[in-house]
């Protein structure tokens, strides 16, 4: 009788643990193309705001290559991430880079940063950080203007010594009660457009050979 009641308990929690299975998998399936076209609006919407759908024409999202190993290393990635580029009328106009700064007060601080075809910023934006609220978060534009100061800079506006937070003698702002954060990205930024400089010489390079 014991051994048919184990059996019984055993076959039951069989059955509940397919059922429980079953349904999780439904419920994937039917969630995920959800989730994934809202990850997709997500992108496009972080995409257009450094790249306006007035200055392209084509699909950022899917105009994309692969960053090499190099190129993994020098934006500080961790692993391969896709490279967005907006045409307009068959013309490069932009390259969209992934970029992460390692050197945030608490940790990773992720971005993208759009690089126009003549070096200079075409915008940047924070999609992931875990910096103090209040003080670090301010990168984030939900929270301050501040990300916006990239705009229109290059590696020659201002010149490279400038390139820094006020505090060490450069011309970006910091926060009141959080220097690292922001300090963080200026690197980033710079360093950023640094690999795009190397990039183009390269590429200029391989066209005369």
């Amino acid at each position: 009788m014991l051994g048919r009641a184990i059996s019984a308990n055993a076959l039951i929690l069989s059955a509940f643990a397919l059922c429980t299975a079953a349904l999780l998998a439904g419920t994937w399936l039917l969630t995920s193309d959800r989730i994934e076209e809202s990850k997709r609006r997500a992108a496009e919407k972080a995409l257009l705001e450094i790249v306006p759908a007035d200055r392209h024409d084509n699909d950022m999202l899917s105009d994309v290559f692969v960053s090499s190993e190099a190129l993994q290393k020098a934006l500080g990635l961790k692993q391969a991430e896709d490279i967005h580029i907006a045409r307009k009328n068959g013309q490069i106009v932009a390259y969209i880079y992934p970029a992460t700064a390692p050197d945030g007060y608490s940790g990773d601080i992720d971005l993208i940063i759009g690089v126009n075809t003549d070096g200079s910023v075409a915008g940047v934006r924070v999609l992931a950080h875990k910096e103090t609220p209040g003080l670090g978060d301010k990168i984030d534009l939900k929270k301050s203007n501040w990300i916006l100061n990239f705009a229109g800079r290059s590696l020659n506006n201002p010149e490279a010594e400038y390139w820094q937070v006020k505090k060490d003698g450069g011309v970006f702002d910091q926060f009141t009660g959080a220097t690292i954060t922001p300090r963080a990205v200026v690197n980033r930024v710079k360093e950023t457009l640094e690999v795009h400089q190397q990039r183009m010489s390269e590429q200029a390079q391989k066209d005369n050979e």
